[in-house]
């Protein structure tokens, strides 16, 4: 099964994530002072932050995806799975950039996180199970132990959105501020052993 209708399909639906994020984004109403931004400035926080999570995993899924050689029925499936969990990504930025820190909107932001992160992981060893465990992508995967420290740190900040929110916001600001960087382990799969475009 070739991965090119796979990576077309994933790239698109994350734009229209991007698209629909954005136009969540209102500006004030009846004013242009710079001052009527102020109580924008939660809204917009966290669209940066959601718009950084996107981004990381699209870029992620992209170096994922070039290391892979085949897809299968499962793997479809599994990026899926992942691409609902980012679906949802607006919904929830939407509510925790109006929700002032309240406990829903925060613990809900954080499972959302969790949720893609787990589907994330699960489509990586799809990948490898249909590659081969000795495959490029296997090897630069390894085990995946800032994956498994992201789930970590998302559950313990849902856990602080009953009792203190905004440590929570600081935990997932700072599971993003590690991905930021694209992942070196799939960057550096030897050209020879990626697929043709």
């Amino acid at each position: 099964m070739h991965k090119g209708r796979l990576e077309a399909f994933s790239d698109a639906v994350i734009a229209i994530i991007l698209t629909i994020m954005v136009l969540e984004l209102r500006p004030p109403l009846g004013s242009t002072s710079l001052v009527a931004l102020q109580p924008l400035l939660p809204t917009f926080l966290t669209y940066a932050l959601s718009f950084v999570y996107l981004g990381i995993y699209w870029n992620n899924h992209h170096h994922m995806l070039q290391s892979a050689t085949r897809v299968s029925g499962g793997v479809l499936w599994a990026n899926m799975h992942l691409l609902f969990w980012l679906s949802l990504v607006p919904f929830v930025t939407a509510w925790l950039g109006e929700g002032k820190l309240a406990v829903g909107p925060v613990a809900l932001y954080g499972i959302v996180l969790i949720s893609a992160g787990i589907a994330y992981y699960i489509l990586s060893q799809m990948l490898i199970r249909v590659n081969g465990h000795d495959s490029p992508l296997a090897r630069a995967i390894g085990r995946d132990v800032k994956g498994i420290l992201s789930v970590v740190i998302y559950a313990v900040a849902i856990g602080f959105a009953f009792f203190v929110p905004v440590v929570s916001c600081v935990l997932y600001t700072m599971v993003a501020l590690m991905w930021l960087i694209p992942d070196r382990r799939l960057e550096h799969v030897p050209e020879g052993n990626l697929p043709a475009n």
